[in-house]
């Protein structure tokens, strides 16, 4: 175990779960790809518990072409009753039919912006929102920006983005820094800025 992981958050509690929040979580993303991943993966999580999603992410990298937009939107039936029989992801018809939406949503938006990324981070000014909660039940399932950002993204056609979604993604990919403030990645992170 690393030396400095003497304090952190709540919340990992297997080793799959200890090295994402100790290498991914809250550090922010600025990878078109890696986002368009992220947001599909939190969509998929919605109803069941983040480690189930961690267990199959490179499932779900194999079985939706490494999260390339292009590929995805492309998918058509037979590929969708393809991917509801694979147990390597969450065969979820609605979660998997979402995620072709979503791709499709995610190129339209691309014709008025010239980056994923910069749509995402201007929702946080480009600079990501430090919080200072110090235990897991201080930290908000959603907030009233989450609530922006999943209007916007519905409005843009994107589905599987209720605003407890995309605070999970806002979390994850860095846009908000809810490490507690007695978590050893907390400081770390807001160093990296």
């Amino acid at each position: 175990m690393n030396q400095e992981r003497t304090s952190t958050c709540q919340w990992p509690k297997t080793d799959l779960d200890i090295a994402y929040h100790d290498q991914e979580w809250g550090v922010p993303l600025h990878e078109d790809h890696k986002l368009f991943e992220f947001l599909i993966l939190e969509g998929a999580q919605a109803g069941l518990s983040w480690s189930t999603i961690l267990k199959k992410r490179e499932g779900y990298r194999r079985a939706f072409d490494q999260f390339i937009p292009d590929k995805i939107a492309r998918y058509n039936k037979r590929k969708i009753e393809s991917l509801i029989k694979n147990e390597q992801i969450v065969r979820n018809r609605l979660k998997i039919e979402s995620a072709v939406k979503n791709a499709r949503a995610y190129l339209n938006l691309l014709e008025e912006y010239p980056t994923f990324d910069q749509y995402i981070w201007q929702f946080v000014d480009g600079k990501p929102i430090v919080n200072k909660f110090k235990s897991l039940s201080d930290i908000p399932a959603k907030t009233p920006l989450s609530d922006t950002l999943s209007k916007e993204l519905k409005k843009r056609g994107f589905n599987f983005v209720g605003s407890t979604i995309c605070y999970a993604f806002m979390q994850a990919t860095g846009l908000v820094n809810d490490h507690t403030t007695n978590c050893f990645r907390y400081k770390q992170i807001i160093k990296s800025y």
